[in-house]
């Protein structure tokens, strides 16, 4: 499966660190520029269930392809969100409904941040955004 321009870039930003305090530092700025929710985004009915954490996520087709957004208060998960975002906007149902998201964070290096309890969450959000597509 191809990626994303966003993707691409993503992993070439991940790719290059040397070491993983760097891809620690790297995920925190990820974080940092995903777009905020609006506050009526942050209700129940975008919350995605599943997650420690609270957070939401609203998705919209346009021309037959996905694009979503998502919020969260826990700034490592933020960082999450956003190359989970990158991974998955632009794709059609077909392919969301493919991915394989420990392969994209393992491609990147952030084995060792998926813990089982945030790797229980991503997956929350993969499934709902896969729910929306559907």
């Amino acid at each position: 499966m191809s990626l994303s321009p966003e993707a691409a870039e993503a992993a070439e930003r991940f790719a290059a660190c040397g070491s993983w305090e760097a891809r620690a530092r790297l995920l925190m700025q990820e974080g940092d520029r995903l777009a905020p929710l609006a506050p009526e985004e942050r209700n129940d009915a975008n919350r995605v269930h599943g997650c420690e954490s609270l957070v939401w996520l609203v998705g919209e087709p346009r021309e037959g392809r996905w694009y979503f957004r998502a919020g969260t208060d826990a700034r490592l998960l933020r960082g999450l969100l956003a190359l989970l975002l990158a991974r998955v906007n632009g794709l059609d149902s077909q392919a969301l409904a493919a991915l394989d998201l420990q392969q994209w964070f393992a491609s990147l290096g952030l084995q060792r941040q998926l813990t089982p309890s945030r790797s229980n969450g991503l997956n929350a959000v993969l499934q709902r955004i896969k729910a929306l597509a559907g």
